[in-house]
């Protein structure tokens, strides 16, 4: 390493040394030429700056969509081909545009040598802004838009006091204005007004459908999608309100309830209906006979015990006449015996008399 550096600090000091020293006198020559280039460099740009050879000949204009658009669209033409691409009086196009409410903001880019290229954003009518004094066309961002042409139709926001300046002052009718600024095109059309309630916040009631709550005017667009998103659920067909105030869980509410009930036949009473009104439901925790028998026959009240008797063996044979204990007549004392018919009955089963 060592012999390294010392063999490129030689090759140092012996090119150093090839160099011609510049005498004064060449040195003020070059700083001369150098200041001589920068004077001649500027004036150049000055003048190409203005001059016809970078002149404005061609203006494309963009975004331009209301009835306002051919006059909007000469006058910017007329002002922009007075410039030339290397000088943009940017200040000129706004004041230009100035008499057009429906302007929003200009975006000039200069093509060069000749080209020009302008796009207009327009301001968007949201909402008709309503007070005591009329009714002036509003922007999402509270922008009155007078003398703006309205197409179509707007929901409306009522403002107190009167509709001065140029913008909304802070308030329900600014925040309500961005409600329906933040609103999808297809959803605006359908907006009757929006309104500030005190007990759910920011409100838009729809014509035909729900109201939809918005509480405040923070996610506004996201909002506006769960109620995009709840509208075309066919589920929520039928709902007086849409509570949006949390956008990622939409809740539709007074829906109609579901009141049909399934009635089965008369005298009969299939598993997983409602039994009808006045019925006693049945217990499952209640105790279970003791002595087994028909579960269908009352058990007697002074043992528990059923007044079927033993279960009967389906292979065993029927007794000719035994007398048996019927499910005893209102009006009469259960288990007493019953006086049979003369004869008995056929098929060896007593039929109980009426009382």
């Amino acid at each position: 390493m060592s012999g390294l550096a010392a063999t490129l600090a030689r090759g140092r000091v012996s090119f150093t040394r090839s160099l011609p020293a510049l005498s004064p006198r060449l040195k003020r020559r070059l700083l001369a030429l150098a200041a001589l280039s920068l004077v001649l460099a500027g004036g150049f740009q000055f003048w190409l700056r203005d001059s016809s050879l970078v002149a404005v000949k061609e203006v494309k204009i963009s975004g331009l969509t209301t009835k306002d658009a051919p006059r909007v669209r000469i006058a910017l033409a007329n002002a922009a081909q007075e410039m030339t691409t290397l000088h943009v009086d940017r200040e000129r196009l706004d004041r230009v545009v100035e008499a057009y409410p429906v302007v929003r903001e200009l975006k000039v880019t200069p093509d060069f040598p000749h080209g020009l290229r302008v796009e207009v954003v327009e301001h968007v009518a949201a909402a008709m802004a309503v007070s005591d004094t009329g009714q002036v066309p509003v922007a999402g961002d509270g922008t009155l838009l007078r003398g703006l042409p309205v197409e179509g139709r707007l929901p409306t926001i009522a403002v107190d006091g009167m509709l001065g300046g140029d913008r909304l002052r802070e308030g329900d009718g600014l925040a309500a204005a961005a409600v329906a600024g933040a609103a999808p095109a297809l959803l605006r059309r359908r907006i009757d007004n929006v309104s500030r309630r005190s007990d759910d916040g920011l409100v838009a009631e729809l014509g035909d459908g729900p109201v939809l709550v918005f509480g405040s005017a923070s996610q506004l667009r996201a909002k506006w999608a769960a109620a995009a998103r709840v509208l075309a659920d066919p589920d929520a067909k039928g709902a007086s309100y849409i509570d949006l105030r949390i956008p990622g869980r939409p809740a539709a509410g007074g829906l109609p309830a579901e009141t049909v009930i399934p009635v089965a036949p008369a005298g009969m009473a299939p598993s997983g209906t409602t039994p009808p009104a006045g019925a006693a439901a049945a217990d499952p925790n209640a105790a279970q006979p003791s002595v087994p028998g028909d579960p269908s026959l009352p058990a007697d009240p002074a043992t528990g015990a059923t007044t079927g008797g033993a279960p009967q063996d389906p292979t065993a044979t029927t007794p000719t006449a035994p007398p048996t204990t019927t499910t005893p007549s209102p009006g009469t004392t259960p288990n007493a015996p019953q006086p049979l018919p003369a004869g008995g009955a056929e098929g060896g089963a007593a039929a109980p008399t009426a009382p």
